[in-house]
């Protein structure tokens, strides 16, 4: 039995890293930083890559694989992503080990078998894929590449959490090739609108589309396309970013091709991404003081049957009716799970699925035999209903489309209530302090702003919202002239 979670209230940040842990999701790895994915927390991200991929391919992108490491020399090649990056990168020097004599059953680096180039294990990928796309582009036939990569990077972060923030991630990653500089700037954004879908239909997280601050920007892009959300304790988390990279890596890699006038021209470049940090995401927006709460479109199961029942005759009548229904909600495409373990008592198992966010729970016990009933639990509201077993499909299928609109509802009204307006800095300060959440502000456009208000408050430019409309103002920490509010907020 998992232990009793600490209340958000009282410690958020300990209430999340027991909820992944208590929920099964994942541990601490023993190299520093790194984290095991268990089997439930990886169902979630193969669901999340199952809806994505399909949403990927529907919009013309294929799955490829590069390597895992990077010549030290390509990944300098691009002089701002380099910089970047330089400083989360872990670098391969050797490729073998020897026995040391002087401590028998002990291993040291061979220091005759150092590698003639460095290798840095990628932080990301536009390095080794660009050097590729200067032998698969030639001509404006060639045009666009459309690709993306399921993988795992390393950034060889200090500060660690579960999910959020860890030295090895999983992500994908997209790259694509364009003739036209228009061409490339619509994929940018149809790949972001791509990543809010996803975050607002599946995952049931509201989110506001935006462009970065040239500081907060991917280093080599133009231009850096952003979905943010806002957990509930009041702090954003960049959930996924589209990058315009202009023809910075087609210069930096010679990438040219032949136009259909004949001239030779430099290609245009996107890249656009996001990560297991999802599931971060996921577990903030939705879950309480019980542990997690799925919504429905992204539960490895949907529901789960639980028996109850005293001996072995009732367990077999009562698991002919289970594998009825689960038979009928399957047909329904419906994941369900009979959990007929007959090692741990059904307040065991509530308590597990409760645990584990699943949105529906079904009970059966010997009094529903006789009535054919069944007692059906909804994880969000924590409610109960009792209904013939002729009802279970139509209540089933009306309850998950019903529980998935209202997470979303219930996360998108605590959004609405954080975002502040506010016209000085006094009352930023008193915003972010007492209530947190966005803080609506207008700002001078210089990054010499923008870095005092971040070191002063912590708060930093999460987003310039999309559909920002001008309005004539002035900057809430400097007094300047500004056209244009955006939105602020301490973040993850």
């Amino acid at each position: 039995m998992a232990n009793k979670l600490t209340p958000r209230e009282k410690d958020y940040s300990k209430w999340y890293n027991e909820i992944v842990v208590q929920a099964d999701l994942a541990e601490n790895s023993v190299v520093r930083g790194c984290m095991i994915i268990k089997p439930y927390g990886y169902a979630i991200w193969e669901k999340m890559q199952t809806e994505l991929d399909k949403m990927f391919k529907a919009t013309g992108h294929e799955n490829a694989y590069f390597p895992l490491f990077v010549p030290k020399s390509l990944f300098e090649a691009e002089e701002k992503n380099a910089e970047g990056f330089a400083k989360e990168c872990a670098v391969v020097t050797h490729y073998r080990l020897k026995n040391d004599k002087d401590q028998p059953g002990k291993l040291k680096v061979d220091p005759n078998a150092k590698l003639e180039e460095e290798l840095v294990v990628r932080p990301t990928s536009e390095a080794v894929i660009w050097n590729t796309y200067k032998s698969w582009i030639q001509s404006y036939r060639d045009l666009p590449i459309l690709i993306n990569q399921w993988a795992n990077v390393v950034r060889w972060e200090m500060r660690t959490r579960l999910f959020l923030r860890t030295a090895e991630f999983l992500w994908q990653e997209g790259h694509t090739a364009h003739a036209t500089k228009k061409e490339a700037i619509e994929e940018t954004k149809l790949m972001n609108q791509v990543y809010a879908d996803f975050l607002e239909n599946f995952m049931a997280i509201p989110v506001i589309q935006g462009t970065k601050t040239a500081s907060e920007r991917f280093a080599g892009a133009e231009e850096t396309y952003c979905i943010e959300a806002l957990m509930q304790d009041g702090k954003a988390l960049q959930a996924g970013t589209s990058h315009f990279l202009g023809q910075n890596f087609a210069k930096a890699f010679d990438v040219k091709f032949a136009s259909e006038s004949g001239n030779l021209e430099h290609v245009w470049a996107t890249s656009w991404g996001v990560s297991t940090r999802l599931i971060g995401a996921l577990i903030m927006t939705h879950s309480d003081d019980i542990g997690l709460v799925l919504p429905p479109n992204l539960a490895p199961y949907q529901v789960v049957i639980v028996p109850i029942y005293k001996g072995d005759e009732q367990q077999k009548q009562i698991a002919q009716v289970a594998e009825k229904i689960k038979a009928l909600l399957e047909e329904k495409n419906i994941r369900v799970k009979f959990d007929n373990r007959d090692k741990f008592k059904p307040g065991f198992k509530f308590n597990e699925y409760e645990l584990k966010g699943v949105p529906l729970r079904i009970a059966i016990g010997p009094n529903d035999l006789k009535k054919g009933s069944v007692e059906i639990a909804r994880r969000d509201t924590l409610s109960k209903i009792v209904i013939t077993q002729e009802e279970v499909v139509s209540h089933i299928d009306f309850n998950l489309k019903e529980m998935q609109q209202s997470l979303f509802d219930k996360a998108k009204s605590f959004r609405e209530q954080k975002i502040t307006v506010v016209d000085n800095f006094v009352d930023f300060r008193k915003v972010l302090d007492d209530k947190g959440g966005f803080i609506s502000a207008h700002w001078d456009g210089t990054e010499l702003t923008e870095q005092a208000i971040k070191k002063e408050t912590k708060a930093t430019i999460r987003c310039i919202p999309l559909d920002n409309i001008e309005e004539s103002g002035k900057c809430v920490y400097s007094g300047k002239d500004s056209n244009r509010r955006v939105l602020f907020a301490k973040a993850y």
